[in-house]
């Protein structure tokens, strides 16, 4: 597997007869996702050595800190807080002479330097043959997704070794020569991480006999040294907790990622539970590992490490979220035989590996076990579903191109200002589409939330708001709030559209769009994407308390109640949300947006009619319930136009899309009059 066709580097798209401009370009891009890189790193050391004594470096701390298990009397194990081998023990052992801030800078700084040095083989080590601009891209991205991940951020924090055996696994299978030498570098990652050993299978039926023999026996060098050494030790790991099982925390909790786990947290336990996790855990090792050899054989190694670490993370008893790096280097299979199907794995891969899981799916009961198991169910996917394409295929390197519609022509010499943000025509990947809007709606409340100021800010700008409305005489609030109080009827009309339409007509349009009218879906998608991040710079920069929160002057809430105004916090609420989020009103300005897209893409007037007495009812709700001032809705409607103004200045206008693609697919009419001449005598192309 080590340098294999290292040789077949492409010669690259900048040969002697390349532009000087696309040198420059590149170059300029190698720098800024340099430079993109470092400023993570320095980040992440800031974060961590920023941190008070005690939350930092707290497993590093519990190895070698004065009180550490690696100083006391007695086995490793007797407070289970060390989880890692005997051997790993004995290796750590002599660090616990060096003074604890000085180890505190050092580990942390050499954690940094593997990190890096893992960003530079993984680089390396992309299937063959790849061009001169992604050869000098990959090393600067790959470092900078892995300081993005949660386990080196937790490995960092924590003090962890867990990016020790990954890179020596890499390093045995791609920079080293000699298989024996390969062989000692895996071997010695098993001894440290016994679940490694899932290599040697992938050595050998690779070919690499030697390298596997010597993996086995390296690794049974280093485990007869450590039990030489620690005896009692040894046995206690070995037999007593059966190679880890039972350290660290329990192992039904969120952060232990593996079939056992899972199958914990489902409620099984005894004997049933140890059955079904070996017999699954079988399943997945010959599944995976037979998926890796035929990749590995492919030429794409990488991807057939990656695997087998998945399937290692999957029937290891424990995987906590620091050992969980082997999902991330599954991002460099290629999935997908469209070029709108080929960012999906990728981008699900980094959100799984990046973000909390809590993010990844809603709060809703029926969802717990995919979202407690996600990074697993990632895991379990590449290492047993995932169609990876072979490099033999031909959409391999070329993908079945995006339709796009042709330009249509701006008002202004200099609009769009991207003009590589084309007017795609087919549909955008559900599950792509799915995971973007969980992930920036979850984005969205915790901004909103974390933008929560102090009552008495809050209250002072909603006394501004307040006399501006009167200079202007639109302060209609309290007017509107009582007299739809004494109709009770009406009263629970317009509290029950406040609360139930605010996000069902938003997601049933762009449903509809998805479906009938992909290309209208992007241009609408986008420019309630740019109004919602407006509304969210203004949550942070003018926190304003709505009417019902405004002590003194006489406003019934409707829709939460009566509140309490000497309870600082009006009680639950305010946990759950940021109840002073009130300007600009996005409960307006979703539901101008919505009435702005009916009345452009409706077909029928009495649509378009329908379409914008949702606005209309919307701001009558917010108003009379005494969740917004007046102005709160101008505010959104000024976010709304915004946003539909950048969508417009980024990406020019609306395509105008003709009636045989509403449905998103080619009709045949079109595709046989590409590249012919339309009766205008212009020429029509498809863009690729």
């Amino acid at each position: 597997m080590a340098n294999a066709e290292h040789g077949g580097r492409a010669g690259g798209a900048f040969g002697a007869g390349a532009a000087g401009p696309a040198r420059t370009r590149l170059e300029a891009a190698r720098v800024g996702l340099w430079l993109v890189a470092a400023i993570l790193a320095v980040r992440e050391v800031a974060v961590v050595l920023g941190s008070p004594r005690g939350e930092r470096l707290t497993d590093l701390e519990t190895w070698v800190g004065p009180d550490g298990v690696l100083h006391v009397k007695g086995s490793l194990y007797d407070s289970t807080q060390f989880t890692g081998t005997p051997f790993g023990g004995l290796v750590l052992k002599p660090l616990t002479r060096a003074a604890e801030q000085a180890l505190g800078w050092g580990w942390t700084f050499g954690t940094l330097l593997l990190v890096v040095a893992l960003g530079l083989v993984a680089a390396r080590a992309l299937p063959q043959p790849v061009t001169r601009r992604t050869s000098l891209l990959a090393a600067p991205v790959a470092i900078s997704l892995l300081m993005l991940s949660l386990p080196v951020r937790n490995t960092l924090y924590l003090g962890q070794t867990s990016i020790i055996p990954v890179l020596l696994v890499l390093l045995g299978c791609f920079a080293v020569r000699g298989e024996r030498a390969s062989g000692v570098l895996i071997g010695v990652g098993a001894a440290l991480q016994p679940t490694v050993l899932l290599f040697a299978p992938l050595l050998w039926f690779t070919g690499r006999r030697r390298a596997a023999v010597s993996t086995g026996g390296t690794f049974a060098a280093g485990t007869a040294l450590a039990w030489a050494a620690m005896p009692h030790d040894s046995y206690t790991y070995w037999v007593h907790h059966v190679a880890g099982v039972g350290l660290g925390g329990k192992a039904d909790d969120l952060a232990n990622q593996s079939l056992h786990g899972a199958l914990l947290r489902l409620g099984l336990e005894g004997p049933l539970e140890i059955g079904l996790f070996l017999f699954l855990g079988a399943v997945v090792a010959v599944l995976g590992l037979r998926r890796a050899v035929h990749y590995a054989a492919d030429g794409q190694l990488l991807l057939a490490v990656a695997i087998t670490g998945c399937v290692a993370v999957a029937v290891s008893p424990t995987t906590w979220q620091h050992q969980l790096l082997w999902v991330l280097l599954a991002v460099v299979g290629r999935a997908g035989k469209r070029v709108s199907d080929r960012f999906v794995w990728p981008v699900a891969v980094l959100l799984v590996v990046t973000l909390p899981a809590k993010m990844m799916m809603p709060n809703t009961a029926v969802l717990y076990p995919l979202r407690e198991n996600v990074v697993l169910l990632a895991a379990l996917a590449a290492a047993t579903a995932v169609p990876f394409l072979s490099r033999t295929s031909p959409r391999y390197r070329a993908p079945v191109p995006t339709d796009y519609a042709a330009p249509v022509p701006a008002r202004f010499s200099w609009v769009p200002l991207l003009p590589f943000w084309r007017k795609a025509l087919g549909r955008p990947s559900l599950l792509l589409e799915l995971l973007l809007i969980r992930v920036c709606y979850a984005a969205y409340s915790s901004v909103r939330l974390a933008a929560t100021s102090n009552r008495a800010t809050a209250e002072e700008h909603g006394h501004q708001i307040h006399s501006i409305e009167k200079a202007l005489f639109v302060d209609v609030e309290q007017w509107l709030n009582h007299t739809v109080v004494k109709v009770p009827w009406l009263e629970g009309f317009l509290s029950f559209y406040y609360e139930s339409f605010h996000f069902v007509v938003p997601l049933t349009i762009l449903a509809v769009l998805y479906a009938r009218r992909p290309a209208d879906y992007r241009w609408a998608r986008s420019s309630l994407g740019f109004a919602t991040l407006l509304g969210l710079l203004g949550f942070w920069l003018y926190p304003l308390a709505p009417p019902r929160l405004m002590p003194g002057l006489g406003f019934v809430d409707t829709v939460h109640g009566v509140q309490d105004f000497a309870k600082p916090d009006y009680g639950a609420m305010t946990a759950l949300t940021n109840q002073y989020a009130a300007m600009p009103s996005l409960h307006f300005g979703w539901s101008l947006w919505c009435g702005i897209v009916i009345a452009v893409l409706a077909p029928r007037w009495w649509m378009k009619g329908l379409g914008l007495l949702h606005p209309l009812f919307t701001v009558t709700a917010i108003v009379a319930t005494a969740n917004h001032w007046v102005l709160d809705a101008v505010g959104g409607a000024v976010v709304v136009g915004a946003g539909f103004g950048l969508t417009y200045v980024l990406s020019g206008p609306r395509a105008a899309v003709p009636d045989a693609m509403r449905s998103g697919e080619v009709s045949n009419a079109l595709a046989a009059a590409v590249g012919t001449k339309s009766s205008d005598g212009r020429t029509r192309s498809r863009a690729r």
